[in-house]
């Protein structure tokens, strides 16, 4: 029988229960809830899988969704200090940056005096495609395996601290056995078996988002945003928040209630990773580019989902406007990492948990010189939060990115090695340190060679594509007012 991932009923429940608590939902009601999936002897969540293993009964599939939707009716005790509406996340930010009203001039127009900070811009665009892809190559092998596991695994092949790409050269058969790695994976993603940059859905969605961009325009609606995927996303490549409200669309809802209806992946990381490409058009305006993400965010999440995506578009955006005549570092000094994510923070309400993880997580990279034990207290921190939750995996990059002062190299390792999403954290935090380094010649070459410029994809007519393809066509539609 086909058990189809993150969209069942009885699948859902389980991490509906989880979601209602830690979004402040009443606990009687919600414990009240869970008893009665119980009683009827309704499964837990699956820990690490999309679906459990055996189909249940038609019956607890019907309970499942009235339970699920039950649920949904119970306020939240957050939603004054996590709001979702755009209007009202700045109404709770004192800092919320000041607009920058006009777009670069594009490159056809440009002065000749202003040909160099182009070449400049683009040069980093291409860096942030190269970093991104590198980050979640990194990352996907050990996607879902235990923090322990992961540990292990480096170790036995003399690559702890973790400093290169994975390798099964090495390993011993009986670790091998207990950390499996990624199924999907370790056929493209092992140093011995890289050969270009696999498809993934860490880079599927800049690409979907560079076709938006193209199609609609910076002024695009998160309706806009519903009708490319249905054109140009293949349902299978969506995961999570997104495969449900993807089955919504098909349903008939409308966005934003695409987020919310039997979704309790909603605040889980799939926003976050699609903002990259908010914050590269928006060079130097973090306000532009948070906005952009929350149009595209609120088809799929709600609130800490929102806020994630928010923070890691302004944070990007702050990186890209660096050192080329604009923004942060303006007049060619090197960006700062710290002051990216104090942008960041600018556009996350100050009181949600989201902002509080992320500066739980800074001050943690300040207080120890042992990335080991910022990894491991931010893993006690977060205890019973899923390992795709938008919130553990946000701190753990804020962490890494951090305690590595933006450096490419130790920040990418220090996220793969904190666990947790591994691919999505290297990706994000990859693009962003390749933006602060500022060129495709400034990442060493042992992380890019083995990507050949070439990128699979199942996205629009993208595969194979090069980054420095990429590179081009991302400016453009930076440029674009």
């Amino acid at each position: 029988m086909l058990r189809l991932t993150w969209v069942q009923p009885e699948d859902l429940i389980g991490h509906e229960l989880r979601q209602a608590a830690q979004d402040g939902r009443a606990a009687t009601a919600v414990a009240a809830v869970a008893a009665r999936w119980h009683a009827a002897g309704g499964p837990e969540a699956p820990p690490r899988a999309g679906a459990s293993p055996r189909p249940v009964s038609r019956y607890l599939r019907l309970l499942a969704g009235d339970l699920l939707d039950e649920l949904a009716d119970l306020p939240s005790g957050l939603a004054d200090e996590e709001p979702t509406d755009l209007d009202a996340i700045k109404s709770l930010c004192p800092n919320w940056p000041s607009p920058v009203d006009a777009a670069p001039p594009a490159p056809d127009h440009l002065a000749s005096d202003h040909l160099e900070a182009d070449r400049r811009r683009t040069d980093r665009i291409e860096a942030a495609w190269l970093g991104r892809a590198v980050g979640c190559l990194l990352g996907k092998p050990v996607e879902k395996l235990p923090l322990d596991g992961i540990r292990q695994l480096a170790r036995a092949t003399g690559n702890w601290p973790l400093n290169g790409y994975f390798t099964a050269l090495g390993v011993p058969g009986e670790l091998a056995a207990r950390y499996p790695w990624n199924r999907r994976s370790a056929a493209t993603s092992l140093a011995e078996n890289i050969d270009g940059m696999p498809e993934d859905d860490d880079l599927d969605y800049p690409l979907l988002n560079l076709l938006l961009l193209q199609r609609y325009g910076r002024a695009f609606t998160t309706t806009d945003v519903a009708r490319l995927w249905l054109d140009e996303l293949p349902a299978g490549r969506a995961f999570t928040a997104e495969r449900v409200a993807y089955r919504n669309l098909l349903d008939g809802l409308e966005p934003p209630r695409t987020a919310r209806h039997r979704n309790p992946f909603r605040e889980w990381i799939g926003a976050l990773i699609r903002a990259d490409v908010h914050g590269w058009t928006n060079p130097g305006d973090p306000a532009g580019a948070a906005e952009q993400a929350h149009r595209d965010a609120t088809l799929t999440h709600t609130a800490g989902g929102v806020h994630a995506a928010m923070f890691s578009a302004a944070v990007i955006a702050t990186a890209a406007g660096a050192g080329v005549g604009a923004g942060v570092g303006a007049g060619g000094d090197r960006p700062d990492v710290h002051a990216c994510l104090r942008a960041g923070l600018t556009v996350v309400p100050p009181r949600s948990r989201l902002a509080r993880a992320v500066r739980e997580a800074v001050q943690l990279a300040h207080e120890h010189h042992d990335f080991t034990t910022v990894v491991d207290r931010l893993h006690t921190l977060h205890a019973g939060t899923h390992w795709v939750h938008a919130v553990p995996n946000t701190a753990l990059m804020a962490a890494a990115l951090t305690h590595a002062d933006g450096d490419f190299t130790g920040a990418v390792c220090r996220a793969v090695s904190g666990g947790w999403d591994t691919d999505s954290n290297g990706a994000t935090v990859g693009g962003i340190t390749a933006l602060l380094a500022g060129s495709p010649a400034a990442l060493p070459e042992r992380w890019t060679a083995p990507l050949k410029n070439r990128l699979a994809t199942s996205v629009g007519d993208f595969d194979g594509v090069g980054f420095d393809t990429l590179a081009r066509l991302t400016r453009l539609e930076a440029s674009r007012p």
